[in-house]
C-alpha cells in the first residue's frame, strides 16, 4: 500500500501561503504536476499513491471515481490561482503522473490542461508531459493528446524482457513500448522517454544489455534508468521475504549502472542526472529540472506535493477525502513545512550534486569542504569543476552519489 505522508503543520482551510512564500515568485519558474491516482493493477514494487479499482471499492463512493476525477483537479487548479493571487507568472511546465494517467480519457487530460492554461497560462515554449503505460493507449489516443498540447510523452517499459517484466507486475508484452514510441513520433510528440528498471530479482546483465538495446533501437531522446528499490509493504518484498525470488545487491546495482552508462553514452546520450541521460540539451526533462534546482511547483491531486517560496505542503492520500475536501470548499493539503535558510542549503546539495553541473562548493560548511577535498582526492569527484568552484560527480562518485551527500552535507 501507498507509503505514510510527512507529518507537519496544519494547512490553512483556504491554502493560503505566508507572505513570504509569495516575495519574489515572478523571478523564479512555476510549474504543474498533476497526479492521477488510479492503476489497473498494481505492481508489485511499488509503493506510490495509487489505487485500483479492488482497493477503492466502498473506501469513498462517487467521490473517489476516476470518472469525474478530471473536474476535481481542475477544482484544485482554481483554488491554485486564488492561493497564488495576481502571480503573473505563465506556467513552463506540466507534468501528469500517477498511477496511470493514461487510464483516464484523453479528453480528461486535455481538459486538465486546458484549466491551467486557462487559469495561469502557458509560457510559449512549455513543456507538457504525461506518462503513459504501452498498454493504456493508442494512435487516436497519442493523436487526442498532441492535439490537445502535450508535447512530450513517458512511457513505462522497464525492460524487454518478459521474465523481468513478471516478477515487476507488469502487464504489457516485449515490443509494446517500441511501438508506442513509434506512434507518438507519428502524430507529432517532440520529446519521448523510456523509463527502466534495473536489478530486478532474476535479471541477468545480457537482460539488461537487451532491455537498453531495444529502448535505445526504439528512438527516444531521453532514457531514465533506476535501480529496483524493494519497499517495505509491497508485494515484492514479501516474496522476497518468502524465498520466492532472490533480492540483489548494491554490487549488481553498480555493474548495471555502469553498462547503461557505457550503452546510452556511446549512443549519443549524455547524462544530466545520476539516472537520467538525454540526447540533448532540449531532451531533458525540465519538470524534474525545476525539483532539482528548487523551482516553485504546484501539485494538485491526492498525495500530490508542492513547494513555493521555501513552503513545502502535501495534499491527503486517499482520492475520496481529497474529492470531499474540494467539494466542501477546502484546500486539500493535510499539512506543510516551511524550510529554514538551514534546509534550503542541505536540500541544495542533496539535490544538485546529482546534476551534470553538481553544485557550488560555496554551500559546503567547513566538515562538508573537508569531505569535497577527501572524495575529489579518491576520485569521486571532478578536478576540473572542483578547481572552479564546483562539485561534479565522476562516474564513481555517481555509484557513491548517496554516500558523498551524506559527506558533504556535514
Amino acid at each position: 500500500m501507498p507509503s505514510a505522508l510527512p507529518d507537519g503543520e496544519p494547512v490553512p482551510d483556504d491554502g493560503a501561503l505566508p507572505a513570504h512564500a509569495l516575495a519574489g515568485a515572478a523571478e523564479r519558474p512555476l510549474g504543474f504536476y498533476l497526479h492521477v491516482p488510479y492503476c489497473a493493477t498494481r505492481c508489485g514494487y511499488c509503493d506510490f499513491n495509487t489505487y485500483t479499482a479492488t482497493e477503492l471499492r466502498g473506501t469513498g463512493g462517487v467521490l473517489a471515481s476516476r470518472d469525474n476525477y478530471a473536474d476535481t483537479l481542475i477544482d484544485e487548479v482554481r483554488l491554485a490561482r486564488k492561493v497564488l493571487g495576481d502571480d503573473p507568472r505563465p506556467v513552463r511546465t506540466v507534468f501528469v503522473g500517477g498511477g496511470t494517467p493514461t487510464l483516464l480519457a484523453a479528453d480528461d487530460l486535455v481538459r486538465m490542461l486546458g484549466a491551467i492554461r486557462d487559469e495561469f497560462g502557458l509560457a510559449d515554449d512549455a513543456e507538457i508531459t504525461t506518462e503513459a503505460n504501452p498498454e493504456s493507449v493508442d494512435p487516436r489516443y497519442l493523436e487526442t493528446l498532441r492535439a490537445g498540447g502535450f508535447n512530450r510523452i513517458s512511457f513505462g517499459m522497464q525492460s524487454a524482457r518478459q521474465h523481468v517484466l513478471k516478477v515487476l507486475d507488469r502487464t504489457h508484452t516485449p515490443g509494446r513500448p517500441e511501438a508506442c514510441v513509434a506512434e507518438a513520433r507519428a502524430v507529432g510528440f517532440e520529446h519521448v522517454n523510456l523509463d527502466l528498471i534495473y536489478g530486478t530479482p532474476g535479471e541477468s546483465d545480457d537482460d539488461w544489455r537487451a532491455s537498453l538495446d531495444a529502448a535505445l533501437g526504439a528512438g527516444p531522446d531521453h532514457v531514465s534508468a533506476y535501480a529496483l528499490i524493494v519497499e517495505e509493504g509491497t508485494q515484492l518484498a514479501r516474496r522476497i521475504r518468502r524465498g520466492e525470488v532472490p533480492m540483489t545487491d548494491d554490487d549488481v546495482h553498480a555493474d548495471r549502472y555502469l553498462i547503461a552508462d557505457e550503452v546510452l553514452s556511446g549512443a549519443g546520450f549524455d547524462w544530466y542526472e545520476v539516472s537520467n541521460w538525454a540526447t540533448s540539451a532540449a531532451g531533458r526533462c525540465l519538470h524534474n529540472e525545476l525539483y532539482w534546482r528548487g523551482a516553485d511547483w504546484w501539485g494538485a491531486g491526492p498525495g500530490a506535493h508542492s513547494h513555493v517560496g521555501g513552503v513545502r505542503w502535501w495534499n491527503v492520500k486517499h482520492p475520496g477525502a481529497y474529492a470531499g475536501a474540494l467539494a466542501a470548499g477546502r484546500s486539500p493539503g493535510a499539512g506543510r513545512e516551511l524550510l529554514s535558510e538551514e534546509d534550503r542549503r542541505v536540500e541544495r546539495i542533496l539535490l544538485e550534486l546529482r546534476l551534470r553541473e553538481g553544485c557550488p562548493l560555496s554551500l559546503l560548511r567547513a566538515e562538508g569542504l573537508a569531505a569535497a577535498r577527501r572524495a575529489r582526492a579518491e576520485g569521486l569527484l571532478e578536478s576540473g569543476p572542483y578547481g572552479e568552484g564546483r562539485a561534479v560527480l565522476t562516474l564513481r562518485g555517481r555509484l557513491l552519489a548517496d554516500a558523498v551527500v551524506r559527506d558533504l552535507v556535514d
